[in-house]
């Protein structure tokens, strides 16, 4: 070995031991990453627009809430628990792809129907309603199906892509109606005509023919035309309506004549368009509402919180609260027409139409414009279970939106 290579070899081990004052000859140096950047990717391709609005219509939740609330107890303080609690669920669900919930929608459809079966045979019974069942944890199986009835409706049509035939939608329909029966037999009107809104938006998307639709639609507006002209006959004392509960005959003949009891079925009814018409345009102002705080308005902070938030704020109010849910809506139905496989495109259209579904028939039930059915409005109504189920909707969408954002075939959403 020649004098400059043995140099060399001694210069390196002096620069590795630190032997003289020389910086050690290391070509990459690494730093350790911060927070920031090791959460950053959970979050990258998540929508800004629909988290906007989720987040404007919660703000609008809280500030009603605490207005029909602060004298109930700690009902504000959960309801912002819960309210966080669906945006942890929204958080961690947005991080499943939808190739995985895929796999996931047979099995979770199983189950909630074996639940709704369990629940049917030995489930807890409260105010003559067989809704829940004992787990450890009390949990109402319904919420789920809301769920669980789109993914396997788009898992089957999934299945059926580019040969769908009659029988296909037939199929679909006999998965729709046994949950819907078994959570009608609770009976639970309000959460049936959800789970019934999602299963049927994913088969009408999936390319259910209009000549199958236009006669139930037919059938139906002739329906509601008969009902109100033959209301004095039909909801006369004795007449019983097959097919519905005392109960619910009820809630449709206090719809169509609320005077017929002002003092008991009727006055939720009234109350409720009382308070929306003494807002007015702009309303009595934050905290002034006088049908809210002098206790007239009954379930003020779960199914009637529209009535007492309409006399607070009035119709601009109204306005903003409506068109944050119709541009959820609409946004929502934007990744679905740019969803990049047909599983996705029916769950992403499903999930905008049970928000439109939700709010729609929470508003139109307040305002006397359809029977009083129990649906409470998304993230302003208090309800535990309804901010999880709807946080999970929600992180199912975000996941689709973000698929499409990562994968440079995708179409690319607007801003």
């Amino acid at each position: 070995m020649d004098f400059d290579t043995g140099a060399r070899l001694r210069d390196a081990e002096e620069g590795f031991s630190g032997g003289d004052n020389r910086a050690p000859m290391s070509p990459t140096t690494f730093e350790k990453p911060t927070l920031l950047q090791r959460i950053a990717p959970l979050f990258r391709g998540f929508d800004l627009i629909l988290m906007l609005l989720v987040l404007v219509i919660m703000g609008i939740g809280l500030v009603a809430m605490y207005s029909s609330g602060y004298d109930y107890g700690s009902r504000f303080a959960d309801h912002a628990r819960n309210l966080l609690l669906a945006l942890g669920i929204l958080f961690v669900v947005a991080q499943v792809p939808p190739q995985k919930m895929i796999s996931l929608a047979p099995p979770v459809y199983a189950v909630a129907v074996a639940l709704l079966v369990a629940v049917a045979l030995f489930g807890i019974t409260k105010k003559g309603a067989q809704r829940w069942i004992n787990l450890g944890v009390v949990i109402q199986p319904s919420e789920f199906m809301k769920i669980a009835m789109p993914l396997m409706l788009a898992w089957w049509f999934q299945r059926r892509e580019g040969q769908l035939r009659v029988l296909d939608f037939i199929v679909a329909a006999a998965l729709l109606v046994v949950p819907v029966g078994l959570i009608m037999k609770q009976p639970d009107l309000g959460t049936a005509l959800l789970v019934m809104a999602a299963g049927l938006s994913v088969i009408f998307f999936a390319g259910l023919p209009w000549k199958l639709v236009l006669p139930p639609l037919i059938v139906g507006v002739a329906g509601i035309v008969l009902l109100v002209w033959f209301e004095p006959r039909l909801c006369a004392d004795g007449v019983n309506w097959p097919l519905l509960h005392d109960y619910q005959q009820q809630r449709v003949c206090t719809l169509l004549d609320p005077s017929r009891d002002p003092l008991g079925k009727g006055f939720h009814i009234i109350q409720g368009m009382i308070a929306i018409g003494s807002g007015g345009v702009w309303g009595k102002g934050f905290m002034s509402g006088t049908q809210t705080h002098l206790e007239f308005i009954p379930e003020r902070t779960t199914d009637f919180i529209f009535a007492a938030f309409s006399e607070e704020f009035g119709l601009a109010g109204n306005l903003v609260l409506i068109v944050c849910f119709l541009l959820l809506v609409w946004r929502g139905l934007a990744i679905a027409l740019r969803a990049n496989t047909l599983f996705s495109r029916l769950v992403a259209g499903a999930v905008a139409m049970i928000f439109f579904a939700y709010a729609f028939v929470n508003m139109a039930m307040v305002s006397g414009l359809l029977p009083v059915v129990g649906v409470p409005l998304p993230f302003v109504s208090y309800g535990g279970t309804a901010a999880a189920t709807l946080g999970l909707a929600l992180g199912i969408l975000l996941s689709i939106a973000k698929v499409q954002r990562q994968e440079p075939e995708g179409l690319p959403l607007p801003l």
